[in-house]
């Protein structure tokens, strides 16, 4: 009896704050084991299939670890190995793939494009980023914020930069659904949807958080207890950089907006990659063209001692493991859980 089996993951509102809760707490615990070399071979002789039309660091690494800790073999289809979309349907591939892998990991642009592949594969599907959704990136977030606090309710999380991104987006959705207050500090032009607003609001009037969509950054971080960032432009985002950036420079997170929390004990957050200096060609382009050190935060902060970048950054690795067992692994997991 598994209450995730053979469920795909392509979505935070797809899911009741219990089961992601559930999904964080077995993360940890699957950290516990790896980092004490107890094996966790759930997957054993699984094969799993990801599909990368985005380029990837931790996704891709992530799923790649997590998959063979599992027991299981995963197979890299970057765009120019497969016919996906170009040649082949996004329907035809699905159903070829759903043949002869047992799971499929998707990231990539549209939704549209993981909802159908688990639609028509057989076989669970898990979002390793769309345009709208970061669902795995999720479930190490608040991972992460767990194991700094001890606990999620009741805590205040602030985003600041581009909200109508996938991680504002996702942030906003899911802390509403774990009763964490969350503050996106953005200019309204780069607001979430409305209809994202509308069902984190609707998820905040159950957990008991607090939503807040401000314009002004001070305001934003009040008594935050973790404050977090994205870069300004997305991969693959067609926009002006230099309108982006001079819309944006308000909302970079530096030690005097940190010092605006009012709290000695606020962690810093980035799902990176970040533009924190100029060791990047990107950064250092933005940074030279700007005449900025570094762009959405500043060196200081992100290399400082609140900073929880690098824990969250493996925490990408235990959250996915965790999806993965959980949803094609035959583990015990009753319904009673969730109910």
């Amino acid at each position: 009896m598994n209450h995730f089996q053979n469920k795909s993951f392509l979505k935070e509102i797809d899911f009741s704050s219990s089961e992601l809760t559930y999904l964080i707490d077995f993360a940890a615990h699957l950290k516990y084991l790896k980092h004490h070399n107890i094996p966790h071979p759930y997957l054993q002789g699984k094969n799993i299939a990801l599909l990368f039309e985005k380029t990837s660091t931790r996704t891709r690494s992530s799923f790649t670890v997590a998959s063979i800790d599992l027991g299981a073999h995963p197979e890299f289809l970057g765009k120019n190995d497969i016919q996906f979309g170009k040649k082949e349907s996004t329907i035809d591939t699905a159903k070829v793939l759903g043949r002869m892998f047992d799971g499929i990991e998707y990231r990539g642009f549209a939704q549209e494009t993981v909802e159908q592949l688990a639609q028509y594969s057989g076989v669970p599907v898990w979002n390793g980023l769309t345009n709208e959704w970061h669902p795995t990136q999720m479930i190490a977030d608040f991972l992460t914020l767990k194991e700094n606090f001890g606990h999620l309710n009741g805590l205040t999380l602030t985003y600041l930069g581009d909200g109508r991104n996938n991680m504002g987006n996702s942030l906003l959705v899911t802390a509403a659904k774990l009763g964490v207050n969350i503050h996106i500090g953005a200019p309204k032009a780069l607001w979430p949807a409305d209809s994202v607003v509308k069902l984190a609001q609707e998820a905040a009037q159950k957990s008991g958080s607090h939503v807040l969509l401000t314009e002004d950054p001070t305001e934003a971080v009040q008594g935050a207890d973790a404050l977090y960032t994205d870069v300004w432009i997305s991969m693959g985002e067609d926009v002006d950089p230099a309108e982006r950036i001079n819309l944006l420079k308000p909302y970079q997170i530096n030690q005097a907006l940190l010092d605006q929390t009012g709290k000695d004990s606020t962690i810093i957050m980035h799902c990176l990659p970040a533009y924190h200096d100029h060791l990047t060609e990107v950064g250092k382009a933005l940074g030279e063209q700007f005449q900025m050190a570094a762009i959405e935060i500043t060196d200081d902060v992100f290399n400082g001692p609140h900073s929880v970048v690098f824990d969250e950054a493996e925490n990408r690795m235990h959250a996915i493991k965790a999806i993965m067992a959980a949803t094609l692994g035959d583990l015990f997991i009753p319904d009673q859980l969730f109910e």
